[in-house]
C-alpha cells in the first residue's frame, strides 16, 4: 500500500474536528517556508542598503525547531489514530492538540522579542510570521473542539496474568497480598452403630396348611 493511499484512507476516517486539527498543523508547517523576518545589509562599495527576507529556516533557533516538532507531532498522532492504533494519552487527544497549539503560539510570540541578529540593522517581522501565529491559534482551537466533543480513546489491549500466591494484587493495592484459598473444614466421621454379635431372629413364617377349624 502506497503512502498516498494510506494518507487518503486516514483522511476519510477522521471526523470534522480532526480535519480542522490536521489542516491547522499543515498550515503551520507551510507558514514556516514563508517570509518571517526582514533583514537589511549594507553594500560597502556603493553605500546602498539592501533589504531581503528569510523564512523560519533561515535563522533556526529552539523556537523554530519546537514549532516544527509540534506540527509534525500532531500530524503523526492524528494519522496513527485514524489507522486505528491503540495508545493512551494524558488528558486525551483534544487536550494534547490544545496544549500543542497554545505552546506553538507562545513560542512564536516570544520570537517577537528575540529576533535574529541584524548585525546593527533593525530586523522586521514579515507577513509569514503573523500567518504562523494565526495557524497556531487555529490548532489550539481545534484541540478545544476535539476536547469538547469528548471522543473516547480506544482502550489499550493488555493481557492480565493471575497473581501468584503472596504477591500484591494491582486492583487491591500495593500492600495487599493475595491470600490462598482456604478449604472448608471436613465434618467429623460419624461413629458406626454398635452391632449385635448375633444375627437377628428370623420372622415368623406362615404355614401353607389349612387353619384349624373351630369347634362348636
Amino acid at each position: 500500500m502506497s503512502a498516498l493511499t494510506r494518507i487518503t484512507r486516514a483522511w476519510r476516517e477522521m471526523d470534522v474536528h480532526q480535519h480542522l486539527a490536521a489542516g491547522a498543523a499543515v498550515a503551520l508547517l507551510l507558514t514556516m517556508f514563508f517570509p518571517w523576518y526582514g533583514l537589511q545589509s549594507l553594500n560597502r562599495k556603493t553605500g546602498a542598503i539592501y533589504s531581503h527576507s528569510i523564512n523560519a529556516f533561515g535563522d533556526v533557533s529552539f523556537v523554530e525547531a519546537a514549532v516544527f516538532l509540534v506540527a509534525v507531532g500532531v500530524l503523526v498522532m492524528l494519522f496513527a489514530r485514524a489507522e486505528g492504533r491503540s495508545f493512551q494519552l494524558p488528558g486525551g487527544d483534544g487536550t494534547i492538540v490544545l496544549i500543542a497549539g497554545a505552546w506553538a503560539g507562545l513560542l512564536i510570540f516570544y520570537r517577537v522579542f528575540s529576533r535574529p541578529s541584524g548585525h546593527g540593522y533593525p530586523v522586521g517581522i514579515e507577513w509569514g510570521f503573523f500567518l504562523a501565529f494565526v495557524a497556531a491559534g487555529a490548532l489550539a482551537y481545534a484541540g478545544w473542539r476535539m476536547r469538547a466533543a469528548q471522543r473516547p480513546e480506544p482502550p489499550a489491549r493488555r493481557t492480565r496474568r493471575p497473581p501468584r500466591r503472596g504477591s500484591p494484587d494491582p486492583d487491591l493495592g500495593e500492600g495487599t497480598a493475595v491470600q490462598p484459598r482456604q478449604r472448608p473444614p471436613r465434618a467429623a466421621p460419624v461413629p458406626a452403630r454398635e452391632r449385635s454379635p448375633y444375627p437377628p431372629a428370623p420372622p415368623e413364617q406362615l404355614s401353607f396348611e389349612d387353619p384349624p377349624t373351630r369347634r362348636e
